[in-house]
Formats: C-alpha cells, sequence, structure tokens
C-alpha cells in the first residue's frame, strides 16, 4: 500500500510540473508578442498662452526643437533649486536645440515671473497665467517638467527638484536625439 501512495504521489508531482512548464511557456510566449508592441509616448497638448510683456508664446512655435517645459512659480523654493539644472542642460545640449520653455501658474497676485527669473540670472522665456495649460498637462503641484522631443512627444515628467538626479539628464539627451 506504501508503494501504491508513493507511486501516486510521484504521478502528481510530475503532472504538477508539466502543467507549471506548459504554463510557463506560454506566459513566456505571451511576453515576447508585447515586447514586440511599439511604445509611441504621449503627444505634449498644445497651448497658447502670453508672457509678462504680453507678447505670444505657444509650443507651436517650437515645432521641431526639443524642449524642456517647466511649469513653475515665482514663490516655489523647490522651482528656484531646479532652475540652475534646467540652465546648465540647455546650455549642454544648445546645439542639438534643446531650450527651455516655462510657464508660470499659481501665482500671487502681482507676481512678475519674467523679471524674477532675469533677477536669478536666466534668460528663458516664461509664459504667465499658465494655471489653464497646466490642468491641461495633469500638473499638480511646482516644480513639473517636461521633456519634449523633436516630435512633440512627452519623453520624461519629472515632478522632482533633485539635480542630482541622472535621469533629468538622459531625457534631455534623448529628446536631443
Amino acid at each position: 500500500m506504501v508503494t501504491f501512495l508513493n507511486t501516486l504521489i510521484n504521478q502528481k508531482k510530475r503532472i504538477a510540473a508539466l502543467l507549471l512548464m506548459v504554463l510557463s511557456l506560454f506566459s513566456f510566449s505571451a511576453l515576447a508578442d508585447e515586447s514586440t508592441e511599439t511604445v509611441t509616448a504621449p503627444t505634449a497638448p498644445a497651448w497658447q498662452l502670453k508672457t509678462q510683456s504680453g507678447s505670444d508664446i505657444s509650443l507651436s512655435k517650437f515645432q521641431g526643437q526639443a524642449v524642456i517645459l517647466h511649469f513653475w512659480a515665482t514663490w516655489c523654493p523647490y522651482c528656484k533649486k531646479l532652475q540652475p539644472k534646467l540652465v546648465e542642460l540647455e546650455k549642454k545640449y544648445k546645439d542639438k536645440g534643446v531650450k527651455i520653455v516655462a510657464i508660470s501658474f499659481n501665482e500671487d497676485e502681482g507676481a512678475l515671473p519674467q523679471d524674477e527669473l532675469a533677477s536669478r540670472g536666466y534668460s528663458f522665456i516664461t509664459a504667465v497665467n499658465g494655471d489653464e495649460v497646466a490642468m491641461r498637462y495633469g500638473v499638480k503641484g511646482t516644480p513639473t517638467t517636461f521633456f519634449i522631443n523633436k516630435n512633440n512627444q512627452v519623453i520624461f515628467k519629472s515632478t522632482s527638484s533633485d539635480i542630482s538626479d541622472p535621469r533629468l539628464e538622459l531625457a534631455t539627451k534623448e529628446i536631443a536625439k
């Protein structure tokens, strides 16, 4: 009787092992099919705003360029921390066409974002009153920065002010291609 039970247990183990092997083959097959699909980055939503001086500015004005789109506010200490890194990246990849474009939103009454940037020593342009555009992009706080390639695809989104984050440079390299 014991021999019969051992044989039965061994057969059940073999059947279970065989089933696991078959299931794993199906899952590898499914993964292989998924990996051949082309993943397309989302398209950056179009927008048009004004600068502090009243000039029109829009994403379409930067068609065919790599854009670091930086949502910020004058009162945001994290934006102030991140901006030098963005300027550094723009300078480093300027010959590849990388451009910083900023959108100021959620500002205090009477804020002058372009003047604030100038006082920090930066010359990149900023749109003002960008609350609606921030909502369209799903921005929940400052800073939020999008890295948009020359085909108008969002390659990376950052909500951090960590200037040592290597993804900032990797994203800039990617959009500069």
